[in-house]
């Protein structure tokens, strides 16, 4: 991985190669396979990834659903009885209010989500969001008791001009801001590997990893190494076990790859044997 260059706006002040050193050796984080089907599938997709899924699920790595919201009360009445948890791809700052077209984390928790995805690139690109917006987004959610699954990543272009580290950092410190940060779980999304078909490679997927819980271990070095950071940007079941087996992705979020249950099957398996 190239060097990343740091930018001026970090608020993490100590290097963190020294923050790294006091993370707990062996933290027990939760791991999980969270498929995103973005603004794909149907009825009959419900239906055969819950009839895939549901006897593949063991509880040392959760798997969570995320087909699009009109989807969501299918999947969860599918999967009453097993261990297969949804999530939504998103959510309002707001508990309630007058934003025609939104629905608050505390609609999600009745309807039985455990998850929500805040903070997507596709959210920030088409519909500007920003660092702070998506980290209100992951308070809502916490104070809803939803876990939200925060992305954050950079792009080619930002990579190329090695603003890796400087973006991560710009993105983190808005999210240690808010008071429940300890318990979300973050993504690292690499824009430019999202959809393309060219992951990052594991030890890429690794560095950026390591420097996340850096990141965090500024503000909390325990927290840092309990919460759960996962990959995802052409995550595919060729390429899953070799991200998994690297010590800081604890599980990715899918995209494309999840829109066959199979294939979904195959990457929480290597999971669950990483």
């Amino acid at each position: 991985m190239a060097e990343m260059k740091k930018g001026p706006l970090s608020a993490f002040t100590r290097s963190p190669n020294k923050a790294a050193n006091v993370l707990p050796v062996q933290p027990a984080r939760q791991r999980l396979v969270v498929g995103n089907w973005k603004m794909h599938g149907d009825l009959d997709l419900c239906l055969e990834t819950v009839s895939v899924l549901a006897d593949v699920v063991v509880p040392q790595v959760a798997l969570v659903l995320c087909p699009p919201a009109p989807y969501l009360g299918e999947i969860r009445r599918l999967a009453q009885g097993t261990q297969l948890a949804t999530s939504a791809q998103n959510v309002a700052e707001l508990s309630g209010g007058e934003r025609t077209g939104e629905w608050s984390a505390r609609m999600l928790a009745e309807i039985g989500c455990s998850y929500a995805i805040v903070g997507h690139s596709e959210r920030r690109r088409h519909h500007l969001e920003c660092d702070q917006l998506t980290a209100a987004k992951a308070q809502a959610c916490l104070d809803a008791g939803i876990t939200p699954v925060v992305c954050i990543g950079e792009s080619r272009l930002e990579r190329d001009n090695q603003l890796t580290e400087h973006i991560l950092s710009r993105q983190l410190r808005h999210l240690v801001q808010i008071p429940g940060w300890r318990d979300v779980v973050v993504a690292y999304e690499p824009v430019w590997a999202i959809g393309t078909g060219t992951a990052a490679t594991p030890d890429e997927a690794q560095a950026a990893h390591a420097f996340i819980r850096a990141c965090l271990a500024e503000t909390d070095p325990v927290a840092a190494g309990d919460i759960s950071v996962l990959y995802g940007g052409s995550v595919s079941e060729h390429n899953a076990a070799a991200l998994f087996a690297m010590p800081d992705v604890d599980g990715a979020l899918v995209g494309r790859a999840s829109l066959s249950p199979q294939a979904l099957s195959r990457i929480y398996k290597a999971a669950v044997r990483s």
